[in-house]
């Protein structure tokens, strides 16, 4: 008559709204720890002196008997506890790790607390009405590792979809009364965000108890505030109320799936990238591409009307550069033949991994048939036509796009005198004169693509595998591509210095006429090349010279020249007896090899615009620093291009261009905080609201030995270091080079390295052309070898088999 199952919990006038939420939680299977209650009837004679019915005494010990062994909680439910409108949270007594001896003591204390001071003050400020003693719960207690609170929305900010965590040590009930501080976190679908250097909880533990609390939410139709408890045997809800401060409305619901993969755009912009570079990032590439797709036969009608798709090519996540492959792929889409090949045109994208199925099925036109497939083909054909003639009058295209280059390049304006007008006008030429009109980079680059791969397979097809050993010598060992010219000149000025005896600093090669000449001739055509050069925010080797100096220094200790000579194929040995494929192998070789060549040189053309472009906008931010609109001209590259002309121009949104310096500083200072976050991202909804993206732990491989590509032939053995950031760590002379991606402004590390390996790149990248070059085995592609190769390890390098062995590890 006095106990009340857990399964029998079901009237509130009875039970109190705590147990008819626990017994909701268990017939809904969520199984919170066995219990039963002691209605409050179970208790009279007032609140100084509350007596036990005569017949709960004999109840309580069976009650005890089934729910098993203690320890206990006994804690209140009143009729007005844990509901929708009034909470009560904390305003009753609860007793914790009670003995089968000590229940009907710790009951009374609970029964009588619903007469307190406090209770009586909570009733008269929020809900009403009079005091009266609560309903009693007795449950099993849980041997808590680690416990505490959760909600399934933010109770703070009113926000929905994010999870607070808050957890102790131990039992929760010193973080419930507000005795003790916990940690705290924030969870949603993507991301964590909070915690201690030294977290109680795991983030797969976290995860697990937002899910927890998602589904409770689900299940009662509102959102919760959880308690829980984990031990032993794993997590363990202990109660539930629904939230009762008021929060934002449901979001509307909105699944539309993105995704962001940066495994080839990291090569030219690592890491946090600022708000400038990646601004000006975005403006090149919706020009870019949509000169791309009209080269290849897109209307402009149709380009017009995906004006949106080009505009949002990239995205920025946790301060990092991305891809919105959704979009790459649309655009591929946009392109004639697509419909007949999905499959090839997915590969010209050149990510790691295709698609999800569940993006590409909604995109572009259906396989087509008959007349239409008919009409794609006439599309294709004209496309291909249209190519021919493009590389028939390329040498004539290049040779405008580089009078238009130097035009705007050699304006004549004093940028360190120009007023804020004259360096919006200079930097609105380079759009209009250069990144309206890329079409020599486009032309070659496709040109050089479909030659490089057809060639490849032509002497692979005809003379074997030392057919491609081949192909690499002719592609990547040209000295008279301009990727192989600054290892050339460091060379030289390295060999100058040993001769001379002369020290390779500043001061030194400045005493020294004929080396200094040199060095000013180096800074004068490379002055902009640097470690991740793209970025306008990275320092060149005009303003600072130190990594130019450390490889002339490398080179000057070295005992023999790097170069390795090159020479040309003997085509008629090679052939013997086939002169025509000798005669069509030769004629396509050297084409494609003149479209490599054209390829890096034209990059490097790149290179000058946006070190162009680097010294007008920090010339603006001089500007702007003058006028007390930034503290210091740097400043500048917390604001978006269109932010810097329009407060020059006139467009501008906000005066408060320090403002906008402050938030985002803090923004990508956090976010440099953080590891990168994954390669490949799948978001739902407004990307926006997914800045921060989880990082998942990389894969770490194991084994002995691993094979990627080789692109530089020679075997070494040496001792391995992993460098991540060349303008911090430095490479002993004659060790080997392990590294995600390089670029080149790594030039002082590649001089002092026996050999190269890395994560990203291909036969055509910087890596393999430099380390041609400097006679250096290289392999690329060897993905996570920076996780998988211990710096202090000997390995052994195969440039010609792309073989990476490691000989002090054991497995």
């Amino acid at each position: 008559m006095w106990i009340v199952a857990a399964k029998d919990a079901t009237d509130v006038t009875l039970v109190g709204g705590k147990a008819r939420s626990l017994s909701r939680l268990a017939e809904l299977g969520f199984a919170p720890p066995d219990f039963f209650v002691i209605p409050a009837a179970g208790f009279s004679h007032g609140p100084d002196a509350p007596i036990p019915d005569p017949g709960l005494e004999a109840e309580l010990y069976r009650a005890l008997q089934r729910l098993g062994p203690g320890p206990y909680a006994v804690r209140s439910s009143g009729q007005a506890e844990d509901g929708a409108a009034h909470s009560h949270a904390g305003q009753f007594d609860t007793v914790l790790n009670v003995a089968s001896k000590d229940v009907m003591t710790a009951a009374a204390q609970v029964w009588r607390s619903g007469f307190s001071e406090t209770v009586e003050t909570y009733r008269a400020v929020k809900s009403g009405g009079t005091a009266a003693a609560p309903a009693v719960i007795v449950q099993r207690m849980i041997d808590a590792r680690v416990a505490g609170v959760a909600f399934s929305a933010d109770p703070v900010s009113g926000l929905r979809g994010r999870c607070v965590i808050s957890a102790i040590a131990g039992l929760g009930e010193r973080l419930v009364s507000g005795e003790e501080d916990g940690q705290s976190w924030v969870v949603t679908d993507q991301t964590i965000t909070g915690g201690n250097t030294a977290p109680l909880l795991t983030d797969t533990e976290l995860h697990a108890i937002a899910d927890l609390t998602r589904r409770v939410e689900a299940a009662f139709g509102a959102p919760q505030d959880i308690e829980w408890a984990m031990d032993s045997q794993g997590l363990h809800i202990l109660q539930a109320r629904p939230i009762t401060t008021p929060l934002h409305a449901p979001a509307a619901a909105d699944n539309t799936l993105s995704v962001f993969d940066n495994s080839n755009i990291v090569e030219s912009y690592p890491g946090v990238v600022s708000p400038l570079t990646y601004s000006l990032a975005v403006f090149i590439y919706a020009r870019v591409y949509r000169a791309f797709v009209r080269m290849l036969g897109v209307s402009d009608a149709t380009i017009a009307a995906n004006a949106a798709l080009f505009d949002n090519m990239l995205g920025r996540i946790d301060g990092r550069a991305y891809y919105n492959l959704g979009n790459w792929y649309r655009a591929l889409a946009l392109l004639p033949g697509f419909a007949l090949n999905r499959a090839y045109m997915e590969t010209m994208m050149g990510v790691d991994a295709p698609l999800p199925q569940e993006l590409t099925a909604s995109i572009g036109p259906p396989a087509v048939k008959g007349l239409a497939k008919l009409r794609a083909y006439l599309g294709v054909t004209r496309v291909g036509l249209g190519l021919i003639w493009a590389a028939i009058l390329l040498s004539r295209t290049r040779k405008n796009f580089y009078a238009r280059l130097n035009a705007a390049l050699g304006s004549g304006l004093d940028l360190a005198t120009a007023g804020p007008t004259a360096l919006a006008r200079e930097y609105r030429q380079i759009e209009g004169t250069l990144l309206d009109q890329w079409d020599a980079p486009l032309i070659n680059d496709f040109l050089c693509m479909i030659a490089f791969g057809a060639s490849r397979n032509m002497l692979l097809k005809w003379l074997g595998s030392s057919g491609l050993e081949l192909h690499n010598d002719v592609m990547i060992g040209q000295g008279t591509i301009i990727s192989a010219e600054p290892a050339q000149r460091i060379a030289r000025m390295g060999r100058m210095v040993a001769e001379t005896g002369t020290v390779a600093d500043l001061a030194g090669v400045s005493a020294h006429p004929l080396i200094k000449a040199e060095f000013d001739a180096y800074i004068a055509k490379f002055g902009d090349r640097c470690t991740e050069e793209l970025k306008l925010e990275s320092i060149p080797l005009s303003d600072d010279p130190s990594q130019l100096l450390a490889a002339i220094a490398a080179h000057a200790s070295r005992a023999a020249p790097l170069q390795k000579p090159t020479q040309d194929p003997d085509w008629a040995a090679l052939f013997a007896g086939k002169p025509l494929r000798r005669i069509i192998a030769r004629s396509v070789i050297n084409w494609t090899k003149a479209r490599v060549r054209d390829r890096e040189n034209l990059r490097f053309e790149r290179t000058r615009i946006f070190g162009h472009a680097r010294r007008v906008f920090l010339a603006l931010g001089r500007e702007f620093a003058a006028r007390g609109l930034l503290d210091a001209p740097r400043d500048v590259l917390w604001l978006t291009t269109t932010e810097v002309l329009g407060a020059v121009e006139g467009f501008g949104l906000s005066p408060d261009l320090r403002g906008l310096v402050a938030l985002r500083r803090a923004e990508d200072r956090a976010s440099a905080t953080r590891p990168d976050p994954d390669e490949r991202i799948e978001m739902r909804g407004p990307a926006i609201l997914q800045s921060l993206a989880k990082t998942t732990p990389r894969m770490v491989q194991s084994g002995l030995e691993r094979t990627a590509t080789g692109c530089s032939t020679g075997q070494v053995t040496a001792i391995a270091r992993v460098i991540r950031d060349p303008r911090t760590e430095s490479l002993t002379p004659g060790e080997i080079l392990v590294a995600r991606h390089t670029d080149p402004g790594w030039i002082a590390v590649f001089s002092n390295a026996s050999a190269i390996v890395v994560e990203r790149g291909s036969l055509l990248s910087h890596s393999a052309i430099v380390a041609r070059e400097l006679g250096i085995p290289c392999v690329v592609g060897l993905k996570g070898a920076t996780d998988w190769i211990v710096t202090g390890e000997r390995l052994s390098v195969d440039g010609a088999t792309g073989l990476v062995r490691r000989l002090d590890a054991k497995l």
